[in-house]
């Protein structure tokens, strides 16, 4: 604690806290006071921290009001403005300080016990050590102050601990001071000269050993580099530290943008809400988007960690260097942020697999909650609790939103516009609305109607159909733009829809270059030239725009496009097409069964050509060969029918399998014979390895089991461990438990791959599934303190289609009693929860009003949070 710690005050008057208010970006105003640099002093304990605090603060404007300082549960010891005992109060959520002068010192003292914070906002302890989390409003639970990310100021830290429990103290910035205290304490001062808002606070105290590296930047500035993990995980952080190099030499070839502080520090932290966070010069990150080897990480889990450290690097230029006004905006620095990620992905792998990879997130996270009742724009217009909103809205469809404007742009112009905006606002908190003209000024756009794109909620359906004229040789193709109601905005105005397309000859098997059309109206038609015959619709190509298509095209024009389009999402897309088209037919029982036997046909035949295809390679061979989910199933239905879903896709699976079954196992055999790298092709044998696994399982053969456990017994990392175990989990055979047990036993003690031992079991199509997930529920690995341990055994059984809405209504109340345990523990990852049981319209009246009775049984907890609170209320409304 501080030396002299100044006199305290008595409450001019206490009142009780109000309850939380809709906050709306309409009644947005600056704050009353800027706080222009903030010192703090940490005596950091696990159970009682002292933190003090010195601001010095400037009246913003001509007004007589109270210095407003938001509280969260760290309420001051002592205040004191220029010395003298203050005068202060509760009101709402935070207390007011009467000051006087415009420029006043303002010094105040709070106590926090980090190790009873199960929240993980603020200040936290994570397996001895110590840490923060403070995006969006986890300042306020240190000590109380103008929490909002338009007040930016520069921080001073002096941390002090105990030497032997945390040998390790770092903050945001660069290291200046460090030194050995009394009664074996040590201190350390880290001073950060970019001026930041409170959300970007930083610290950790703990014992950790370090990866260390070094940066040059593009003008010669060293930047030392250093990635903290426990004792023992250091051997897992080379491929986190290669993305870091990566990220910064990217970042400077295509945006001109350079590191501004001497040190990058990465910390990895076991108990974390999010998967990573941005704060200046210390990062802190999820472990699981840290730590990797070829033993404890598959292939999807390096291309995870590559593109998280790539994002939470770009924040230091979209995000910190230009951060936001208000909450409303936070789609101005995510969305942004994670189409700059996707774009080093592309550029680090396949270009193609990673843009089928971002719609098929897109499509099975933001357009359903497009299409329920927690639908938003990526700018919304209000909120109760501002952590509901850190949502695929904001952060997928936001970076749709920015990839439009670079599609209309061109990459010079789109680049010339990026300039523009850092340039113009480099230091300060900005608005989407400042982003958009900078990209109408700097890249010459006319962004007028495109604003909409910021302020309408909801995924816009395209119908497109061409018609050829033989007599004039033309093709004109027709669109139809129209909207369904979200939650407040029941009359939508037009959208500007960006839609590259090319019509490719039947002859030649190519087309004459691609055109971007723009739907701007209602209704809109375009004439194309030149032919003789009718062309092929290749539309929306490289999924230039987050709609919904409608297109009029027969099934041979579908299988045409598998065969020849030249754009790999497009190709992709017809196969997803003929896919989904057949299954509803199934499942609907349209059509004749010859028409329907025909479909099936076609499907299985275009399915053996693409197995064998040599221009195809792995990876995308595996993306194009995969089926459409369950859920992305139901998602084209009025009202999801599960069983029949998994039940017509199970059929088809097994169909494919069968057919094909030689195939896949000569697929199985080359790939298993590619020795383990890191190489695109390699991984790619993986990736194909797997499918083909899969689909030999599927087509029920009598080895299936013995081929699966033979790849388990044999891998030699965890891509071909796991997805043997995958197979082998939806299995009734010996081996499953002996995989099962032997995966366990050989991880036990590794919390991260413990993780995928849950989620492989809850995951799995075994028809014991939610037996086996209630036995999961109460294994002694299984914490409610753990969020990474919550959602991987939870969300895999809440996205198990079969299991999750089975009709006795068992799954919807295994889910309702997770809520509700962990809801007083963390609101946020419980808030989180909501989302499945909120889509109850999409149902039939019988699981409609299980789910319902499982929200309104939510709703009636007392004490309930309010986040949660905000969820339940939206998904009732």
């Amino acid at each position: 604690m501080a030396d002299i710690q100044p006199a305290t005050a008595t409450p001019a008057s206490l009142q009780a806290p109000a309850e939380p208010a809709v906050i709306r970006r309409a009644d947005y105003q600056p704050p009353d006071w800027w706080v222009k640099t903030v010192a703090l002093e940490f005596d950091l304990d696990l159970s009682a921290t002292q933190v003090s605090a010195t601001l010095q603060i400037e009246r913003n404007g001509d007004h007589e009001r109270p210095l407003r300082l938001d509280c969260d549960g760290a309420l001051p010891g002592s205040i004191s403005v220029d010395g003298v005992a203050a005068n202060w109060r509760h009101e709402g959520d935070g207390i007011a300080v009467d000051v006087s002068a415009p420029r006043a010192t303002v010094h105040l003292t709070t106590q926090i016990a980090p190790d009873t914070n199960t929240q993980l906002m603020g200040l936290f302890a994570s397996n001895g050590m110590l840490c923060t989390q403070c995006e969006a409003e986890g300042f306020r639970r240190i000590i109380p102050f103008v929490d909002r990310p338009d007040n930016m100021a520069v921080y001073e830290v002096l941390l002090r601990a105990d030497k032997a429990r945390f040998p390790v103290l770092l903050a945001n910035g660069a290291l200046v001071d460090a030194g050995d205290l009394e009664d074996g304490r040590h201190y350390a001062r880290w001073h950060d000269p970019h001026p930041k808002p409170s959300y970007l606070f930083a610290l950790v105290a703990g014992d950790l050993v370090a990866t260390r590296d070094h940066f040059t930047t593009r003008s010669g500035a060293p930047v030392d580099l250093a990635i903290y993990v426990r004792e023992g995980d250091e051997g897992r952080t080379a491929h986190a530290m290669q993305a870091l190099k990566a990220s910064m030499e990217w970042d400077e070839r295509v945006y001109g943008l350079e590191y501004d502080l001497p040190v990058f520090n990465i910390v990895a932290v076991s108990d974390f809400n999010m998967g990573a966070m941005e704060n200046k010069g210390l990062n802190i990150f999820n472990s699981r988007y840290i730590l990797a080897d070829p033993d404890t990480a598959t292939d999807y889990d390096y291309d995870a960690i590559e593109g998280v450290v790539a994002h939470e690097y770009f924040h230091n230029w979209s995000g910190n260097r230009v951060t936001c006004r208000d909450w409303f905006q936070l789609s101005l620095k995510e969305g942004f942020t994670v189409y700059r990620d996707q774009c080093f992905s592309a550029d680090m792998g396949s270009e193609a697999v990673k843009r089928i990879e971002d719609v098929r997130m897109l499509r099975a996270t933001q357009f359903p909650e497009d299409a329920g009742p927690l639908a938003h724009p990526i700018r919304p217009d209000s909120y109760m609790e501002i952590s509901n909103f850190y949502t695929s809205t904001i952060y997928n469809k936001g970076a749709e939103v920015i990839r439009m404007m670079a599609t209309m742009a061109g990459a010079e112009r789109f680049r010339a516009g990026c300039d523009l905006y850092f340039a113009r606002h480099d230091g300060e908190a900005a608005t989407c609305e400042q982003f958009v003209r900078a990209m109408e000024d700097g890249a010459g756009l006319d962004l007028g109607q495109f604003r909409r794109w910021y302020e309408q909620a909801g995924t816009p359906q395209v119908q497109a159909r061409l018609e050829h004229d033989a007599d004039s040789a033309t093709a004109t193709l027709h669109l139809r733009q129209q909207f369904s109601p979200t939650p407040g905005q029941q009359d939508k105005p037009l959208m500007p829809i960006p839609l590259r397309t090319a019509l490719i000859d039947r002859d030649m098997k190519a087309h004459r270059g691609e055109q971007l059309v723009m739907l701007t109206q209602s209704e809109q038609s375009v004439t194309f030239t030149g032919f003789a015959r009718p062309p092929v619709l290749s539309i929306n190509r490289g999924f230039s725009a987050p709609v919904t298509m409608d297109v009029a095209r027969r099934s041979g024009d579908l299988l045409f496009l598998v065969r020849h389009d030249d754009d790999p999402f497009a190709r992709y897309e017809a196969l997803q097409q003929l896919v989904i088209d057949r299954l509803i037919a199934d499942i609907g029982e349209e059509g004749a069964a010859a028409e329907r036997a025909a479909a099936l046909e076609d499907i299985l035949s275009v399915f053996g050509d693409l197995v064998s295809d040599q221009r195809l390679d792995d990876s995308m061979r595996t993306e194009i060969l995969s089926l459409p989910t369950e859920a992305f199933l139901g998602e084209q239905m009025l009202i999801v029918r599960p069983e029949a879903i998994h039940d017509a896709r199970r059929a088809l699976r097994k169909a494919i399998g069968t057919r094909l079954i030689d195939q896949w196992r000569i697929v199985h055999e080359r790939a298993s014979a590619v020795p383990y790298s890191l190489s695109r092709e390699a991984r790619g044998a993986r990736k194909i390895k797997s499918l083909a696994l899969g689909y030999i399982a599927s087509a029920e053969a009598a080895d299936a089991a013995t081929i699966a456990f033979g790849q388990f017994a044999q891998a030699d990392n965890m891509t071909d461990r796991q997805g043997a175990t995958m197979v082998l989990a939806s299995m009734a055979c010996d081996e499953r438990e002996t995989a099962l047990d032997s995966f366990y036993n050989r991880y036990q003690g590794n919390a991260l791959v413990i993780d995928k031992w849950f989620s492989l079991q809850t995951g799995s199509s075994h028809a014991k599934v939610y037996e086996q997930t209630l036995e999961l529920i109460r294994h002694k690995d299984f914490t409610l303190t753990n969020p990474n341990r919550v959602r991987a055994l939870y969300w895999p059984f809440v996205s198990n289609q079969a299991a999750f809405h089975h009709a006795s209504g068992r799954g919807y109340e295994l889910l309702t009693d997770l809520i509700l345990r962990l809801d007083p523990i963390n609101p946020q990852t419980t808030a989180r929860f909501i989302a499945p049981l909120g889509r109850w319209r999409r149902f039939d009246e019988d699981r409609a009003a299980k789910m319902r009775g499982c929200l309104e049984r939510i709703l009636a907890q007392p004490g309930l949070s309010k986040d949660t609170t905000e969820q339940v209320v939206k998904s009732l409304e």
